[in-house]
């Protein structure tokens, strides 16, 4: 039997015209059969920490960062793996003919997947669901990704159904954070020194792209 995966895919700051500087899309994957237990250790870390809500980095504070401390050690001790496309949006050339934004987007959703399945195993892909337009963009995805005989199952689901699609949120929310240079909120940039401090490497660069535990992948436009 092929072994299966779950790839719990996030975006942040994708909007076109959201004023923001950086696209990024997201996922967080892991072996099926660990999901069971890596449900059970946050269950557990949230009764420790007494952690009401949703796991996310806009929740990241002082008072809870024992908690979300505890959280990314975690991933770091696991067969939890990240990876992150990231667009610097003023690189996007609109006046390309016949460019939309919607097929761009698509495509950088292609760029994060693509190369990381693989096909001697079985994934199910779910997505965060935000709007109404949800259906379309599943359809969509699943037509760009048909050719693959290895996805078994895309869907989407909301976060709070997932500790993993929202752990996505978080570090997500920590490699935007970064490169914004934000730097107000403490227990935030503590967050980001634990991540680059196990990684080895700061979050405003890519990695090689065989790196599996924490990808990023920034994409040049020009």
């Amino acid at each position: 039997m092929n072994k299966t995966f779950n790839i719990y895919c996030d975006e942040s700051t994708h909007l076109q015209n959201d004023g923001m500087p950086y696209m990024i899309i997201a996922y967080i994957s892991t072996a099926y059969n660990q999901l069971k237990q890596h449900n059970e250790h946050f269950k557990m870390l949230k009764a420790k920490h007494k952690f009401k809500g949703e796991i996310k980095w806009s929740n990241v504070s002082k008072s809870q960062y024992p908690f979300y401390s505890d959280v990314i050690e975690y991933f770091f001790a696991t067969d939890i793996n990240f990876r992150a496309v990231i667009v610097d949006k003023s690189q996007i050339d609109e006046s390309r003919l016949d460019f939309t934004y919607s097929d761009f987007y698509f495509q950088m959703y292609y760029q994060l997947l693509f190369h990381k399945i693989r096909p001697e195993y079985v994934y199910n892909i779910y997505l965060d669901i935000k709007d109404t337009c949800s259906q379309k963009k599943l359809k969509k995805l699943s037509d760009i990704l048909n050719n693959s005989k290895a996805i078994r199952n895309i869907q989407f689901i909301r976060s709070h159904e997932s500790y993993l699609l929202q752990l996505s949120d978080l570090i997500m929310g920590a490699v935007n954070y970064r490169l914004r240079e934000l730097n107000t909120v403490t227990a935030k940039n503590n967050l980001i020194h634990k991540i680059e401090t196990h990684t080895k490497i700061e979050l405003t660069r890519s990695t090689p792209l065989n790196a599996d535990k924490f990808n990023l992948f920034f994409i040049d436009l020009k």
